[in-house]
C-alpha cells in the first residue's frame, strides 16, 4: 500500500485481564500510535468489566481506539495480532483470560467477510464494554443505523464501570 493512498478510520477495542491489565493497555496504546503508516487520532478511557464466557477469570480492562491507517484491513489485522503476540498472548481457550486482546471493530464503514476478519466485528452490538467506549470517541458513528449509546442502553444487564485517570 502507497502512502498516496487515502488514510481509512479504524475503531480497536482493547482488552486485557492478566498480567497488570491496566499498564499491558497504556503499553499497547502507545504501541498503536507507532503502527506503520498509521496515527492514532483519540482514545477512550479505561473500564471495568466483567468477563464474556468463563467467570472462573479476572474482570477486564477495556478502551477503543481510533486511528486512520493506510494499511488495508488485513494489513492491520497482522500489526494487530503481532502486538497481541509482542504481549505474549497465549489462547487457551475461547473467550479466556489474556494479556492484550485486540479487535479491529470498524474500518472505515467497509464490510467484510473472511475466514481472518469479520467486518464490522460480529460481537460489536452486543458488548457494552465496546460500545460505552466508542460512544466516547465516535458519538455519532451509526452501527446497523443505530449510535453507540442507544446500542449500549439496552445492555445495562452487563455491568460497566469507567475507571479514574
Amino acid at each position: 500500500m502507497t502512502e498516496r493512498q487515502p488514510a481509512a478510520l479504524a475503531y480497536i477495542g482493547l482488552g486485557s485481564n492478566l498480567d497488570a491489565p491496566r499498564d499491558q493497555l497504556e503499553r499497547a496504546l502507545a504501541t498503536l500510535a507507532s503502527l506503520p503508516l498509521s496515527e492514532c487520532v483519540a482514545c477512550s478511557s479505561l473500564y471495568s468489566s466483567s468477563p464474556v464466557g468463563p467467570q472462573d477469570q479476572p474482570d477486564f480492562i477495556n478502551a477503543v481506539a481510533a486511528i486512520l491507517t493506510r494499511l488495508s484491513p488485513l494489513a492491520l489485522l497482522d500489526q494487530l495480532q503481532a502486538l497481541e503476540q509482542h504481549h505474549r498472548r497465549v489462547r487457551d481457550r475461547h473467550w479466556g483470560p489474556r494479556t492484550l486482546d485486540l479487535d479491529l471493530l470498524w474500518y472505515d464503514g467497509r464490510s467484510h467477510r473472511s475466514p481472518r476478519l469479520t467486518l464490522p466485528h460480529p460481537e460489536i452490538s452486543r458488548r457494552r464494554f465496546v460500545l460505552e467506549p466508542l460512544a466516547e470517541i465516535a458519538p455519532m458513528l451509526t452501527l446497523d443505523g443505530e449510535l453507540p449509546l442507544t446500542l449500549a442502553g439496552r445492555l445495562e444487564d452487563q455491568a460497566l464501570s469507567r475507571l479514574g485517570e
